[in-house]
């Protein structure tokens, strides 16, 4: 199985910082977001990534490649937990990069995968989310794909005043948290969603999608829209959700990415104490 893992975007939400860093870098605790996203794949058997760039965002290849003076350095010192760390990155797969040269939407970013994939189903995990839980979210999507033999997509739960943010479905549950797609709305409205239950950053298409995004024409921005294609293949074929058991982190905006960030802190018996002390001092400084 491959996945493709579209990191081409600009990643306003953290300018300044992002004008040199890519968004898919900020560091959740001591490990970037997309190191996060690729050892999800790879925890699900994923063997071969193709990670989607734009210009300037180089140092993501940097990130997953050798750094021989920086082990070399570690080994020396005898930082052999840390060297470990360091050699373990992108550990058990083989990652490939493209660049996305016109930026025209997630849609977009996914065609640029087309050599890659060939007739291969494939994996999509958004760059700035990451998941937690068990069983991992990927590997829950590749179960109910393996098992039902058409597209299949992640949803959560989410308020209902907040539908118009996200791409909701509309399906029947044929079994407990698996759904048989009827139809893909993006952004209605509140009091005209289909449902509650959201897209949620992770698919698994057979090879189709890519002649379905190349009949899809751009839509608002100059974007081919991922849902657009989507609702072309499920005309076609058919298409499932899986309400998944595992949560996921949006760590491409400014909050979310904090609670992210103390999510996966609490997670961990090192931090989780003086984590802790701080937050009773600072709810007791500024409530």
């Amino acid at each position: 199985m491959k996945a493709v893992i579209p990191a081409a975007g600009f990643g306003t939400r953290f300018l300044p910082f992002t004008k040199s860093v890519p968004k898919e870098l900020i560091p959740v605790i001591d490990k970037p977001v997309l190191q996060y996203v690729v050892e999800e794949a790879a925890a699900a058997g994923i063997t071969e990534i193709l990670i989607i760039l734009s210009e300037g965002k180089e140092s993501i290849v940097r990130h997953f490649g050798p750094e021989p003076a920086l082990e070399q350095r570690l080994e020396e010192t005898g930082k052999l937990e840390l060297l470990h760390k360091v050699r373990s990155v992108g550990q058990g797969v083989s990652i490939q990069f493209t660049y996305q040269h016109v930026l025209n939407g997630l849609g977009g970013a996914i065609l640029c995968a087309r050599e890659f994939v060939k007739n291969d189903p494939f994996a999509v995990l958004l760059g700035d989310n990451v998941t937690s839980g068990e069983p991992p979210v990927l590997q829950e999507l590749l179960d109910v794909f393996r098992k039902k033999n058409v597209f299949t997509v992640a949803v959560e739960q989410v308020p209902r005043d907040r539908v118009n943010r996200y791409g909701i479905i509309d399906g029947t549950e044929e079994e407990k948290g698996v759904y048989r797609l009827r139809s893909l709305v993006e952004k209605p409205d509140p009091e005209e969603a289909p449902s509650d239950l959201a897209i949620a950053s992770r698919y698994v298409f057979p090879a189709e999608i890519m002649d379905c995004l190349e009949q899809t024409p751009p839509g608002k921005n100059n974007e081919v829209q991922l849902t657009d294609a989507m609702r072309l293949l499920l005309e076609r074929q058919g298409g499932c959700a899986v309400k998944v058991r595992g949560k996921r982190h949006d760590a491409g905006e400014k909050l979310s990415f904090l609670n992210t960030t103390l999510e996966f802190a609490m997670m961990r018996e090192d931090l989780r104490a003086p984590l802790l002390k701080k937050m009773k001092e600072l709810i007791g400084r500024y409530s």
